[in-house]
């Protein structure tokens, strides 16, 4: 019955993390593009430079649900909880 609960828990962190870092990250993506695109209306000269950081910064906010995968797949297939 204890092993049970360890891996529905189990299960539910991994779907709530991957769910929550999926929705971070989306919000995250959304709100970089919007600013680099308002910051390319108000200054085109700057295009390169803004274009460059926004993909740096998208690249660095898509890294976070990736390791979120990762934690979830260690707590479904190899969970250190159980014995």
């Amino acid at each position: 019955m204890e092993h049970a609960i360890i891996v529905a828990a189990s299960v539910i962190g991994a779907g709530l993390a991957i769910g929550l870092a999926a929705v971070g990250a989306g919000i995250g993506d959304g709100l970089v593009t919007a600013k680099a695109v308002e910051g390319m209306a108000r200054q085109p000269e700057a295009k390169g430079t803004l274009l460059v950081n926004m993909l740096i910064s998208v690249g660095l906010i898509e890294a976070v649900p990736i390791i979120c995968a990762v934690i979830a797949i260690v707590l479904v297939f190899a969970n250190p909880f159980l014995k």
